[in-house]
């Protein structure tokens, strides 16, 4: 366990956030998550925004370029990898630029990057095959992604005067584990990585950062426990989708939702600090007439996660000590002023963990 470097009641985003004007992106996290602002990713840019070729800029020694079927290696960096590069610069220039502007001085801030299993998954090999099917090209791979987002890291606190804490995302890790992802025919499945390899990767990676690493995964049931095992400090999930019991689904459904909620409580009483993704990342349809109706208040986002804690046994305060409320995952397809409001929202549940209204 880690101590966390921000106040109680802190919240933050999970990364994406909508548009390509990554100064208005940068202001409005800036403005609105005021003691864990992140920087923000604009994948609407397209090649090189999206988290694959956005973490691969970061990569030491090796480069990609797009090929029809996504990212693959290439001997050397070119066009593609250049604009990657580019973005990235660009978005920490417009982070900086917004801090300052608001003359906002957080002690903490976050920055995001693809895990090693997520990127391995989603970039090919010169033959077409994943570069998670080669251990060899893995170890490379998790390696050079160490020693870049290390530098990153070091970076963004020359820049911003900040402590930084590290998010890796692994949404794909859950189709690693279960051997779901396809091969290159489309007819075939790459086969299942073991456990033991996931978390020795995510060791290499996190023993390389600065602590607290966050690890976000925003699957249904996230392996939360293989997680804690490769070393993560916090873990980030999507709590919305932990409904156990009370879900309209069939056995096996409640009872892999009901093992997660286990988990959940596990990790809390362990000490692992949990992001609940607790605002709905994107905005709820409003009434058939048309008019705004009523939107999601902070009761309605924040009830639920005392509901959890209670269900599990835990002090209330535990939210406030090792939980940090955020949007349910990325925003990048919510419209700009939902993402303030989903920000918004987050920050106001961090200050209702501390300080609980009457009767939630």
């Amino acid at each position: 366990m880690t101590d966390n470097p921000w106040p109680a009641g802190t919240a933050t985003g999970v990364g994406s956030m909508p548009g390509t004007d990554p100064l208005e992106a940068a202001k409005a996290v800036v403005g609105e998550l005021p003691d864990l602002p992140h920087l923000p990713e604009l994948p609407a840019r397209g090649l090189g925004a999206d988290m694959i070729g956005r973490t691969a800029a970061l990569l030491v020694d090796l480069a990609i370029e797009e090929v029809t079927s996504g990212y693959r290696v290439t001997a050397r960096p070119g066009r593609d990898h250049t604009r990657a590069v580019s973005l990235l610069r660009t978005d920490l220039d417009a982070f900086e630029q917004a801090l300052e502007e608001a003359g906002a001085r957080p002690a903490v801030v976050k920055i995001q990057a693809t895990g090693p299993w997520t990127l391995t998954a989603g970039i090919e090999l010169s033959n077409g095959h994943r570069v998670l099917t080669d251990r060899g090209a893995v170890q490379e791979f998790t390696a050079s992604l160490a020693e870049g987002i290390a530098g990153h890291a070091a970076e963004v606190a020359r820049r911003t005067g900040a402590r930084v804490v590290v998010q890796l995302d692994e949404p794909g890790l859950p189709a690693v584990l279960a051997g779901t992802l396809t091969t290159p025919s489309g007819l075939g499945r790459v086969s299942a990585v073991a456990g033991a390899d996931v978390q020795a990767a995510l060791r290499t990676v996190i023993d390389a950062l600065p602590r607290p690493v966050i690890v976000h995964c925003c699957a249904r049931n996230p392996p939360i426990e293989l997680l804690r095992g490769g070393g993560a400090d916090a873990i980030g999930i999507d709590a919305t989708l932990l409904a156990g019991r009370d879900a309209g689904t069939d056995a096996a459904a409640r009872a892999a939702a009901d093992a997660a909620i286990d988990a959940v409580g596990e990790a809390l009483e362990a000490g692992t600090t949990l992001l609940l993704g607790i605002v709905p990342s994107l905005e709820p349809p409003g009434p058939a007439d048309g008019s705004d109706g009523r939107r999601p208040s902070l009761r309605d986002v924040a009830r639920p996660a005392f509901g959890l804690v209670d269900r599990l046994g835990l002090p209330r305060t535990t939210l406030a000590q090792r939980t940090v409320p955020t949007p349910s995952c990325g925003l990048a397809g919510a419209t700009p002023r939902w993402a303030r409001r989903a920000l918004a929202l987050s920050r106001d549940a961090g200050r209702a963990f501390v300080e609980p209204p009457d009767r939630w």
